[in-house]
């Protein structure tokens, strides 16, 4: 299997370019204002930048998409941007899969739902509430309609292994080994699924194997809100120094709606692979902590 990762340079993407190489697939993943060691060059919202890796060239099987604009505020406050980066990458990575007669692989999001009635389930009517919601919807459905074997896998607060760690468990981590003090002001009324992303890459990998596709959504065994994710990253650090302030989400005035009850079950994926066995924020922090 010939795999061309646009985006490879972030979490998700970087975890599924080490972990299908690790298989045995050929992999090119690509960067666009980040370079990360083994990755190409490629600007979605450019096709014909003569900089481009030459992924026709590649001629690759699958191509995944895991580049979007993800600050959730900033979409807010900025849209056409929000709309390029998220909606016109997508637009452009359909166009270039079908000329290379690929399967085309969407990231997605619990933002599409409104969080009243979460965790949700694939067939659940969506409703975002966001800029950044909207375009991710957007993104997700002309994927859906323009390639007929598309994989859709919706994802949230998605955390491990990332050069930058830029995450929200691997921020705190940083934190907390630098001996920082930690100021955390956090809503304790947005819940979610959190999901290491290398978990999301073997997921992803099953999936394409075996030739899946339509929506599947991707989550572990922990549903919490963000107050109970950073103190269950915090009691690995005993000796941590924290203001952890818990607010309202109304309290935040964040400029972007947020899906209260969001996140997902995953009875879909777990019923096709009962088997597959997902890690928890414990084994991962674990892992952090005996390293």
């Amino acid at each position: 299997m010939k795999v061309f990762i646009a985006g490879a340079s972030g979490l998700v993407g970087g975890n599924c370019m080490k972990h299908f190489t690790e298989q045995g697939w050929e992999v090119a993943g690509s960067y666009f204002s980040f370079q990360v060691p083994g990755t190409v060059y490629y600007n979605t919202l450019q096709p014909k930048d003569t900089n481009n890796f030459d992924v026709k060239a590649f001629n690759p099987d699958v191509i995944v998409h895991c580049g979007a604009m993800t600050h959730v505020d900033n979409c807010e406050l900025n849209p056409d941007q929000s709309y390029q980066q998220t909606v016109q990458s997508t637009i452009n990575l359909i166009a270039l899969a079908k000329e290379c007669n690929a399967r085309f692989v969407y990231i997605s999001t619990d933002y599409v739902f409104d969080g009243k009635q979460g965790p949700y389930a694939e067939d659940a009517p969506v409703n975002p509430l966001s800029v950044y919601a909207r375009h991710k919807l957007e993104a997700e459905q002309l994927s859906l309609k323009d390639i007929d074997n598309t994989l859709v896998l919706r994802i949230t607060n998605v955390y491990g292994d990332e050069v930058r760690g830029k995450n929200f468990i691997a921020r705190i981590i940083e934190q907390c080994v630098n001996k920082q003090k930690l100021t955390l002001k956090l809503p304790y009324d947005q819940y979610a699924s959190p999901a290491n992303a290398w978990d999301i890459a073997r997921a992803m990998f099953v999936l394409l194997r075996d030739g899946k596709q339509g929506i599947y959504h991707i989550a572990s065994t922990d549903y919490l809100n963000r107050v109970e994710l950073a103190m269950r990253v915090l009691k690995y650090f005993p000796d941590a120094e924290y203001d952890m302030i818990p607010m309202s989400t109304a309290e935040l005035k964040q400029p972007a709606a947020r899906p209260l009850l969001g996140g997902f079950t995953k009875m879909k994926f777990s019923n096709e692979y009962p088997e597959f066995m997902f890690s928890n924020v414990d084994d991962y922090l674990r892992s952090k902590v005996n390293n």
